[in-house]
């Protein structure tokens, strides 16, 4: 693909991006739909030829741009949320509760259905745990169509008023680090062999550890930035009186290097320095600016993988795929998560403050749509074991990531119109 026409791919793809969401919100069509579906037909074309799309040579170059469009989602994600979470407050805790039990009961049995389903269809251990690891994560970036839409601000008590909304939204927030031991397990299993070496190690360091660690180093810098931004002595430094709302790139990159260089999961950290920044002047309207920034930038970041992710689909990326990948790609987006959601809410939806109603408990059960933390996951685990970045991994991450962004892109606009209104205290 020469340089001019690079131009005219990337403006016209810019475009698309630009009047897509507005466009398309009244059909039961996505963005993402759409960006893959423009990508494939390029890779039909000679304008890719020459482009290094093979995913394992090109392993480095994935790892890291979609490490960088999911810290961007999660900085947005953070900042969106309204409803407070008060860490003194039982009460506080009690209103995330279908957040806690998304993380804590679907995402694990996610991950072990999974890895049983790949184990007994034949795949290696470490490849079957690494596949549930990375498909059981939902995604921040890739479901803004099931997600609040933006902080609110004003003189007014600023809480959440969709609740399935919120539930989604803060499960991609928190998911995506807490998803990391689980990669981190495979890992050990792919180089360190027996689990009786390591299981140790990875419960006190791995699962716990390394949250801890993540979830302390959001907090000082979102505290810390919060500080300076509203309440600094020095008026040159109180940024939010002058609304540059570039001081959401600067948490986030500092919040993840803070945490990845102590020792923690940066994801974690991102969200948690989001979520604290936001607790400062909860109402103040210097979050929405922050909040555009990090969503611009992420719709930008957006485009660009879901176009390349089109190109390589037509250009063999699917070239492992077989009846092994397909069935529990869909076994995944139709049964597993599905059914493990319900277990995780159903039990618990009497509890629930403002109570989840019975549709909104099977969308919320149902729309864990899988996406680019997915394929970033992948690429890390590869960089760390050989035999964790085999084309059939590859091909079966691509293929649920493509499955879940049409299926879930088909259904989300009707089913979170019938079902997803905010229902005030709403019923069980």
């Amino acid at each position: 693909m020469t340089a001019d026409l690079v131009y005219v791919v990337a403006g016209g793809s810019l475009l698309l991006a630009i009047v897509l969401p507005e466009l398309l919100d009244r059909w039961a069509i996505s963005a993402p739909m759409v960006l893959v579906a423009v990508g494939f037909g390029l890779g039909l074309t000679p304008l890719p030829d020459g482009m290094p799309l093979d995913p394992q040579a090109n392993r480095a170059t994935i790892e890291h741009v979609t490490e960088l469009v999911v810290l961007v989602a999660l900085m947005g994600v953070g900042l969106a949320i309204d409803r407070p979470l008060q860490p003194r407050s039982l009460r506080s805790w009690r209103r995330w509760g279908t957040t806690w039990r998304l993380l804590a009961i679907t995402m694990p049995l996610s991950i072990g259905a999974m890895a049983l389903l790949a184990w007994g269809a034949g795949v290696a251990p470490a490849a079957a745990l690494l596949l549930g690891a990375v498909l059981a994560p939902t995604d921040p970036v890739l479901a803004s169509d099931v997600q609040v839409a933006g902080p609110q601000t004003g003189d007014h008590e600023v809480d959440e008023s969709d609740e399935l909304r919120f539930t989604l939204t803060s499960e991609a927030g928190l998911n995506d680090g807490l998803a990391f031991p689980f990669v981190y397990a495979a890992i050990l299993l792919a180089t360190e062999g027996a689990v009786s070496g390591w299981a140790l190690e990875w419960v006190g360091f791995y699962l716990v550890g390394k949250v801890l660690i993540g979830v302390v180093a959001g907090l000082v810098v979102g505290r810390a930035l919060a500080a300076i931004a509203f309440r600094s002595a020095s008026r040159s430094l109180r940024v939010a009186e002058r609304g540059e709302s570039l001081l959401a790139l600067a948490a986030l990159v500092s919040a993840y290097g803070v945490g990845e260089v102590a020792g923690g999961y940066g994801f974690l950290s991102v969200f948690v320095c989001a979520m604290t920044f936001r607790s400062a002047e909860r109402s103040h309207d210097y979050h929405a600016a922050m909040h555009e920034v990090a969503e611009r930038l992420e719709r930008l970041l957006t485009l660009f993988v879901l176009l390349v992710l089109g190109i390589a689909l037509s250009r063999g990326l699917l070239g492992g795929l077989d009846w092994r990948g397909v069935t529990l790609g869909l076994a995944l987006l139709l049964v597993v998560r599905p059914a493990a959601g319900l277990l995780g809410l159903a039990p618990f939806a009497r509890h629930e403050s403002p109570p989840l109603t019975r549709g909104q408990r099977w969308a919320a059960a149902f729309f864990g749509v899988r996406g680019i933390g997915s394929i970033y996951y992948l690429a890390y685990a590869a960089g760390q074991a050989d035999e964790l970045g085999t084309d059939w991994l590859w091909s079966t991450v691509s293929f649920t990531v493509v499955a879940s962004v049409l299926l879930h892109g088909v259904l989300a606009s009707p089913v979170m119109r019938r079902v997803g209104e905010p229902t005030g205290e709403g019923r069980p």
